[in-house]
């Protein structure tokens, strides 16, 4: 048997989600479709570095699976380029040792997350950016991130709906935020990241942005562990899975 390591992008606007669910498309289930077809039949289980929600985007995610099938890097590339859908793109793949795991041997995740602030509607970008026509301040939004990296208990971050026990302690190395063309683009990199847990971020710091809360909230925020405290989530549209990165 040989693991195979395949970095993918996909565009989440037509997908119920990454993980398979019944009767929903998924992009879990079109790479085992597309993997079962390679294999004549037989099914092929994958292992990816994580989930992303119905409508969110990835630019590299990463996944693996174990095959009998002794064909090149570039071949399967190919191969399942040739039976994959149009919203869904492998972009590398390699050949890894048999103790390589898509999550578990990660090291840092980045995800990105846009924001359109315009009044006006831009209907061609509407899966693509949250569109959001209220005016914000950006200096109080840079000094909230700050307030995010290091190593913090993210429950307040994190869905009530999260269905994962155990502890809600992350690191984040880097978050941050800028404005470019009325886009502004938040990046967040860690060594994990709870459900719903960048969505969550942002909407507290368009709060911020707006004047609703101050930069120094955070603080308590973090130390109240509570979801009930902040607003809402912001939309899924925005989300990007930008990166994860393993060791050299």
């Amino acid at each position: 048997m040989k693991r195979i390591k395949c970095v993918i992008s996909y565009d989440g606007t037509d997908f119920a989600g990454f993980q398979i669910q019944p009767k929903q498309r998924t992009v879990q289930g079109e790479l085992e479709k597309g993997l079962m077809n390679i294999h004549k039949g037989t099914p092929i289980r994958i292992h990816p570095s994580g989930r992303t929600d119905a409508g969110v985007h990835a630019l590299r995610q990463v996944f693996h699976f174990d095959t009998p099938l002794d064909l090149k890097a570039g071949n399967w590339q190919q191969a399942l380029n040739t039976v994959l859908p149009d919203d869904l793109v492998v972009k590398e793949v390699n050949v890894v040792e048999s103790t390589f795991h898509a999550r578990y041997s990660a090291r840092e995740k980045e995800y990105r997350y846009y924001v359109l602030n315009q009044a006006e509607k831009d209907v061609f970008n509407r899966h693509y950016v949250y569109q959001f026509p209220y005016q914000l301040e950006l200096e109080p939004m840079q000094e909230s991130c700050k307030y995010f990296k290091g190593t913090h208990d993210f429950t307040t971050f994190s869905s009530a709906k999260a269905s994962i026990k155990g502890s809600k302690i992350r690191t984040l190395t880097h978050a941050s935020c800028h404005i470019s063309n009325g886009k502004i683009e938040f990046i967040f990199r860690g060594d994990g990241f709870l459900y719903n847990m960048v969505r969550i971020i942002v909407g507290a710091l368009l709060d911020i942005g707006q004047g609703r809360r101050n930069p120094e909230d955070i603080v308590e925020l973090l130390k109240q562990k509570d979801r009930r405290l902040l607003g809402k989530t912001a939309p899924p549209q925005g989300l990007y899975l930008w990166n994860v990165r393993y060791e050299e």
